[in-house]
């Protein structure tokens, strides 16, 4: 129609009616609300629940539908969560059984989606007028998920899309090497974040606590941290692939290779820098039983000069690239808990520890409401630990079954994991997992509820009789007040999620 109209001004015309919307972004299929005959609420699990120390934080994780949850939180929690994290899955078949009982499908996109944006309006009724929401997400979803939180909350409401190096990483099937995913972050309403100005002027994107080691260096340099000189799956240079000559004369290639060999390893440094390095003291050589030369070849991360000893701006603001966190982390740590591998690919500690102590108030209350492995809790456990806070964390999972979970994840990994790292022991009372040989018991206390369904027509078992008031924070009602307090909150908690 443009390249056949008569005038400019018939062509600008025509194009305005091609470009006018009712609203900016994108469509996708949002699934309605509708009224039910069941009432959900919370019901505990005492057998999973446990206390360490009644005068300590007690946290809560909570098993079942996170909209569900949602709809419940809504009773105590309205305008009270300070951070929320949230771990979404991704795409398709990421959710396995779980996706095909409540959604029909696999989780495409628009299913994603559509399933995300209820939840996230509940989200944003729980967070505080300060609150901030934090959302991990990759590239290929990136862009569909920031147009939900953009809806929800608000373009002036977008704080910064943080981007994350999770790994080195090999190329992938189209010859590009992935590294990064993203951290979407939001505020409520356009509403202060009040960021932790100690982390964000003195630490920038670095995590302090990882720069243990010490040399002569230290006066001027800082303490540093050692990482592997050597990398494998980055593109291969023969130039890179050398020989470095360690303390015994032993002459180590990458991958602690004793010849010259292509195996897909090389060094990250140049072979004139690695002289310059052992010449300036940025190179360390560790013996190591699992390299065939005996030895590995680190480089030195300092605190304040970088790997060509050039000062680090340490006055810089917050930075919204965090490149000192490994996604490889979070399955060792989980390894280190269980003896096994029985979690694909849950996220860093260091991670969430990062996002959580960016925030400056250290008595916030932390929601998680795809939990999963319970990698926030462990987060807000460590950093109240490092720094005597009081934060406490809610923990929502599903309780999905899978090969590695047949009790369902919430069961076999999400209560376990939290129940080692805060006691040192098993629910049954054993403690011969690597983590707490190398760790102290984290403490504080757990509530465990799941979510418990009662009709409001039942004959036998009332709302009123089964739901526990003090779960939501009351002390015990009259008759009366408990009339009015199930009646007043929870028909919210019959709305469920019409199906297409």
């Amino acid at each position: 129609l443009i390249s056949n109209a008569d005038t400019k001004t018939e062509a600008i015309s025509i194009a305005e009616l091609g470009t006018t919307y009712k609203r900016t972004g994108f469509h996708f299929d949002k699934r309605l609300e509708k009224q039910t005959s069941t009432i959900k609420y919370f019901k505990k699990n005492s057998d999973l629940s446990f206390v360490t120390d009644p005068n300590k934080t007690t946290h809560k994780l909570i098993i079942g539908d996170n909209y569900d949850a949602l709809l419940n939180l809504s009773i105590t929690y309205k305008n009270k969560i300070d951070v929320i994290y949230i771990d979404p899955p991704y795409g398709k078949d990421k959710m396995g059984e779980f996706a095909q009982t409540n959604y029909q499908n696999a989780i495409s996109r628009d299913n994603l989606l559509s399933m995300l944006y209820p939840r996230l309006l509940l989200a944003k009724e729980l967070l505080t007028d300060d609150g901030v929401i934090f959302c991990s997400i990759d590239d290929k979803n990136q862009a569909y998920v920031k147009g939900v939180f953009d809806d929800v909350f608000g373009e002036n409401s977008y704080i910064c899309n943080m981007i994350w190096r999770k790994k080195t990483g090999a190329s992938d099937a189209k010859g590009i090497a992935v590294i990064t995913e993203y951290i979407l972050t939001y505020c409520k309403n356009n509403q202060q974040v009040y960021w932790n100005t100690i982390f964000t002027q003195n630490l920038c994107s670095f995590d302090v606590k990882r720069y243990r080691c010490e040399d002569e260096y230290q006066s001027t340099r800082g303490k540093y941290y050692p990482d592997n000189l050597d990398r494998g799956g980055l593109n291969y240079s023969e130039n890179m692939n050398y020989g470095i000559k360690c303390p015994d004369g032993t002459i180590a290639y990458p991958n602690g290779r004793t010849e010259q060999i292509n195996d897909g390893w090389i060094w990250k440094w140049s072979k004139e820098k690695v002289e310059w390095g052992l010449k300036e003291g940025f190179l360390e050589f560790r013996k190591s039983n699992d390299k065939p030369c005996g030895w590995s070849v680190c480089y030195k991360n300092y605190l304040y000069v970088d790997n060509e000893n050039k000062p680090i701006n340490r006055s810089a603001p917050f930075k919204n690239l965090i490149v000192d966190v490994i996604n490889s982390e979070g399955t060792e740590i989980l390894n280190k808990i269980f003896s096994k591998n029985i979690f694909k690919n849950p996220k860093p500690v260091s991670l969430i520890h990062y996002l959580i102590e960016s925030i400056s108030n250290k008595d916030v209350k932390v929601l998680d409401f795809f939990a999963g492995s319970g990698t926030t809790g462990q987060a807000v456990l460590e950093l109240n630990k490092e720094d005597q806070g009081n934060r406490q964390f809610i923990l929502v999972t599903n309780n999905e079954v899978t090969e590695t979970t047949p009790n369902g994840i919430a069961y076999d990994v999400t209560s376990k994991r939290l129940k080692r790292v805060m006691t040192g022991e098993c629910y049954d009372g054993t403690n011969d997992f690597k983590w707490i040989k190398e760790n102290k018991p984290l403490g504080d206390n757990l509530d465990v509820y799941e979510i418990a369904e009662v009709s409001n027509n039942n004959q036998k078992h009332s709302a009123f009789e089964v739901i526990d008031e003090t779960l939501y924070g009351l002390d015990p009602l009259s008759p009366e007040e408990k009339i009015k307090f199930v009646c007043e909150n929870f028909s919210v908690t019959q709305k469920t999620l019409q199906e297409r």
